[in-house]
């Protein structure tokens, strides 16, 4: 049996903490990587969310000023919220 040498067992260890100083490297640029990602994707899911509550809300306004070209809703409208009368009408509020 040959007996190592002082400089091959310095080759060994150069080359076994370069490969390992390249695996943490690695290991750490993935972590960082995959949490991005991560907060990314959390992200896009509020996101989503908040445009579907936004395309609700774009419906129900759209209908609500589809209905206000219509003079009789108009009239009927104002009449209910802005408490407006026809002549020879009351307005009896009644508490909810």
């Amino acid at each position: 049996m040959s007996k190592i040498s002082k400089k091959d067992k310095r080759r060994f260890l150069f080359w076994s903490l370069l490969i390992l100083i390249i695996v943490s490297y690695l290991g750490v640029f993935t972590y960082n990587y995959w949490s991005k990602i991560l907060a990314n994707y959390q992200e896009r899911e509020i996101l989503e969310k908040d445009y579907e509550n936004l395309l609700s809300t774009e419906k129900k306004l759209s209908s609500e000023a589809t209905k206000l070209l219509d003079p009789e809703y108009v009239a009927k409208f104002a009449r209910e919220k802005y408490m407006y009368t026809k002549d020879g009408e009351k307005i009896i509020r009644i508490p909810e």
